[in-house]
């Protein structure tokens, strides 16, 4: 992310993955049976199991071949491509994919700077993948948030109004019910929610104040990374440099807008990248093993009653004494 990205209200479906889950069902998997046809002798397994269960796709039923969930008259065979004879007995246990049992409560420690029955801000730590996608179906923000109110669950995304990348901390607002959901997802669109962030740069530019106004679009060479490109959706930076030492800077950083890996993105394409944002250019430094971004400032208009709500978080240890190095108290 841009650090952060605004989400739409309505909740699209997750990106597809065929990878499934080994974690341990509540209920006892179905299991499904068939006896091997004179059309399938000397076929493959993987292909034998596809009338067996449409509804999942075959490199699904391939994992569950790789990792024992299918037998063959009575024995697991871990083999896709085995070839099968005629009146051979096949058993598929259907154990659900990863994305099927993404949207569950999940127990975690939250840092919540505020809350009240309308909201929480959360001081999301580095690390924490804000919602289920995939390789991360499980361990989310979401799924702390469906644990933490009973609420969360009947609200698209759990709430989530805008995210923060994996290895991006800070501040991020949550809402708990859909008034105050839709509300903020307007005020976000308005840019009327205010975001700044602390961010370690590599060199020391030319200029003290500027102004990114470049339209952000996925990178066509890599899916992986976005890019300033024609035709993309606008996006703004405002960068105010704070100081510098030792070839890095310290700069702060206000969005007006929230598209993916926005302020990477903008400061990559002025030749300044990230400190260990390897993604777009930057490379470990100052003891930083993960992109020098936090989000330490948020504010905005409380939804219910148009209250001015300011929060501020102080840098996490890592990127704290990477900023003394930089730009000594």
């Amino acid at each position: 992310m841009a650090a952060d990205t605004a989400v739409p209200l309505l909740a699209a479906e997750l990106e597809a993955d065929d990878a499934a889950s080994d974690a341990a069902s509540d209920q006892a998997n179905e299991c499904r049976d068939a006896v091997v046809n004179a059309a399938q002798h000397g076929g493959r397994l993987d292909k034998a199991l596809v009338p067996l269960a449409p509804e999942f796709s075959r490199s699904h039923l391939q994992s569950l071949i790789e990792r024992g969930h299918v037998q063959v008259d009575g024995v697991a065979r871990t083999t896709a491509s085995r070839k099968l004879r005629i009146g051979q007995r096949l058993r598929l246990e259907l154990v659900p994919t990863a994305e099927s049992q993404a949207f569950r409560a999940e127990a975690m420690a939250l840092d919540i700077v505020y809350e009240d029955e309308h909201l929480l801000v959360v001081n999301k730590p580095v690390g924490l993948v804000v919602h289920p996608a995939a390789g991360h179906w499980s361990g989310t923000l979401l799924n702390g948030l469906l644990a933490h109110h009973g609420k969360a669950a009947t609200l698209p995304r759990a709430g989530i109004v805008h995210r923060l990348d994996k290895d991006t901390s800070g501040l991020m607002v949550v809402a708990k019910t859909l008034p105050a959901m839709t509300a903020l997802v307007r005020r976000i669109a308005a840019r009327e929610v205010h975001r700044q962030y602390l961010a370690l740069a590599h060199g020391e530019p030319a200029w003290r104040e500027l102004t990114v106004e470049a339209p952000i679009a996925r990178d066509p060479s890599s899916r992986l990374r976005m890019a300033v490109i024609a035709g993309g959706k606008p996006a703004r930076t405002d960068v105010r440099w704070l100081g510098a030492a030792g070839g890095f800077s310290a700069l702060r950083c206000t969005l007006h807008s929230g598209r993916t890996h926005q302020i990477r993105v903008h400061l990559s394409s002025r030749g300044h990248p990230l400190v260990a944002d390897v993604l777009y250019g930057g490379k470990p430094a100052l003891g930083m093993q993960r992109q020098a971004l936090h989000a330490t400032a948020l504010a905005f208009a409380h939804p219910a009653d148009e209250r001015p709500l300011a929060f501020h978080a102080p840098l996490p240890a890592d990127l704290a004494s990477a900023w003394q190095q930089v730009l000594p108290d």
